[in-house]
């Protein structure tokens, strides 16, 4: 039988692909959050875990206040049930750093990364082992139509500029990135295995900015034109071994590769 999840964030582009990368291996309910709030007791306790992939424009600028905390929201609504909590942080709980384990030093540099420490941390008091915590690297994929998106990532940039003969200059710069694909197969995989604490989601090395964009243009740089930096350098990369030792699969770059290479 499929594990039961609600997914919260309908026009979330983690819950997108979640859903549609997953639905015929777990059973999936995605809502909104209104929906969610709606839910009495006895069609929550029907469902083994809870995901939130939404979040507002206050948590992710502001510094911490409760009413802009999504995810406590809706633990203070299923704490006493038997569900389980899957929060999705992010690596920016450590700064730019490298090879960075989940023992590591967190050093958060905005506002988002002191957020989501914050609210790690009352996940772990209130849930204490009903909760999976993933730290998560970069994730690449197709954009999903979002009028209301908060950020721009990786993808929207190099979209934007591409569809312009143009491509922003990284010049040495490295990330850890997953593909959506690599992402969901994490995702279902940890689920399957009914995993609880803190884990690195995460390619585990260096993928340089120039690589990635390098296999994304099909290896042919001459369409582009370099235009000038518009951002710090954050070089990171996360230690994922404690995944690695938990999951059924090993995380290639060359299926990272393959993404980029497909992607279109």
């Amino acid at each position: 039988m499929n594990k039961k999840i609600i997914l919260i964030g309908k026009k979330s582009f983690l819950g997108h692909y979640i859903k549609k990368n997953l639905n015929k291996k777990l059973d999936i309910l995605h809502l909104t959050l209104q929906e969610f709030q709606k839910l009495d007791n006895e069609k929550l306790e029907k469902y083994n875990y809870i995901c939130n992939c939404s979040i507002t424009k206050k948590y992710q600028n502001n510094r911490y206040k409760s009413d802009n905390d999504i995810d406590i929201k809706i633990i203070n609504k299923i704490k006493k049930l038997k569900i389980k909590y899957i929060f999705l942080s992010s690596r920016k709980v450590y700064g730019a750093k490298k090879n960075l384990s989940e023992l590591a030093k967190l050093r958060p540099l905005s506002n988002y990364a002191k957020n989501k420490i914050i609210t790690e941390n009352k996940i772990r008091a209130l849930l204490k082992k009903r909760s999976l915590i993933l730290r998560i690297s970069n994730v690449i994929g197709k954009p999903i139509k979002n009028p209301k998106k908060i950020t721009k990532n990786f993808i929207d940039n190099y979209i934007k500029f591409k569809n312009k003969n143009k491509i922003i200059k990284y010049k040495n710069y490295y990330k850890d990135f997953l593909s959506i694909d690599q992402f969901t197969k994490i995702f279902f995989n940890m689920v399957k295995k009914n995993l609880d604490g803190v884990y690195n989601v995460s390619l585990g090395q260096k993928v340089y900015i120039s690589e990635l964009l390098n296999w994304m243009n099909k290896n042919n740089y001459k369409t582009f034109i370099p235009i000038s930096n518009f951002i710090n350098d954050d070089s990171f990369y996360l230690n994922n071994k404690k995944l690695l030792k938990k999951i059924d699969f090993k995380i290639k770059k060359s299926d990272l590769k393959k993404f980029c290479l497909n992607f279109n």
